[in-house]
């Protein structure tokens, strides 16, 4: 098993940025591609981006792209997501995501999960 936590969402305004944390625990020793999805109010949990194991690969939502960077830092159990000119569509619950497999836009693949960190960005 694997626990997942995140951290770092909160009240900002927008055009601000926010820096995403998520912390592995347990059985990391696999080789987990990560991956980061949100839940909007009202609205179904969708990707936002994702990381392969060794952080060659990365996937990111269009809404994403060129706003949003994943990282991970292997040694340390973790990983990122530097969110930059945050707008009010991004209010959500951000959650991350381990999978077993490979690094994919699909929730279905991922086999753990965390509980959720709420960003909520005001206009």
């Amino acid at each position: 098993q694997v626990q997942l936590v995140e951290s770092g969402g909160g009240l900002v305004q927008a055009g601000a940025s926010l820096r995403l944390s998520c912390a592995a625990s347990g059985r990391t020793s696999g080789n987990y591609a990560m991956a980061w999805f949100r839940r909007a109010p009202g609205e179904d949990r969708k990707f936002v981006a994702a990381i392969s194991w060794s952080g060659t690969t990365t996937l990111y939502a269009d809404s994403a792209k060129g706003r949003f960077t994943i990282s991970r830092d292997n040694a340390k159990n973790s990983m990122y997501l530097q969110m930059n000119s945050l707008n009010p569509g991004d209010t959500a619950v951000y959650y991350c995501a381990a999978s077993v497999t490979i690094a994919t836009i699909y929730a279905s693949e991922y086999n753990y999960w965390g509980q959720g960190t709420q960003v909520t960005v005001s206009s």
